[in-house]
């Protein structure tokens, strides 16, 4: 049996946690950026299907491909995070089967079943950029994930030698500045009001 996790371990990953709106100008390297991956990509997937595919945007070049595709909401503080991780979701992801999941023909489950692909490819997808948020909440870095952009640009942008990949969402990362832009926490539902034990 596992070990609960410490209160200070709980509040980084849940607790305290937010949602970022601003960073302080401090860099992110690549190797943690890898680190959080390497975390990440243990969370569990449909056949191990691991559908994410993942765009680390930090350099000024790639920075300005993206800021185009940003609501207006969304532009500024994307363009001032160390990072902007775009999620998205391959639609092939079936081809990898036989490596991810050897011990059953589990290619041949989704093969010419687009809504089982397209289904079982978004909903892991978006998982694992779940499990990404906590790999980096759990690495000491803070998250602002978000929608409002325009995925069909995004996806030309940074997809468009891979067609099969769309986006799903995006993840600015780096280290919170509490100071500026942090909306007061708002509510959540109680147990009773989300959830039943049947």
């Amino acid at each position: 049996m596992s070990e609960l996790l410490s209160d200070t371990a709980l509040d980084q990953l849940f607790r305290q946690a937010r949602t970022y709106n601003a960073f302080q100008d401090l860099p992110v390297s690549d190797e943690l950026l890898r680190r959080v991956y390497e975390l990440a990509k243990f969370g569990p997937t449909s056949a191990n299907s691991s559908p994410a595919r993942i765009v680390f945007v930090k350099s000024a070049e790639a920075k300005a491909r993206l800021e185009p595709f940003l609501s207006e909401g969304n532009r500024a503080k994307t363009m001032k995070a160390p990072v902007t991780a775009i999620v998205g979701t391959d639609h092939e992801f079936y081809e990898r089967l036989p490596q991810l999941f050897p011990h059953a023909d589990a290619r041949s489950w989704f093969v010419g079943n687009q809504p089982m692909i397209d289904t079982t490819a978004f909903r892991n997808a978006t998982l694992q950029g779940a499990y990404l948020i906590m790999a980096a909440r759990a690495v000491g870095l803070d998250c602002g994930p978000m929608s409002g952009f325009d995925n069909a640009g995004v996806d030309r942008a940074f997809f468009g030698d891979t067609p099969n990949i769309k986006s799903n969402f995006l993840i600015n990362l780096g280290y919170g500045d509490a100071s500026r832009d942090l909306f007061p926490r708002s509510p959540r539902l109680s147990f009773e009001e989300a959830c039943r034990i049947a």
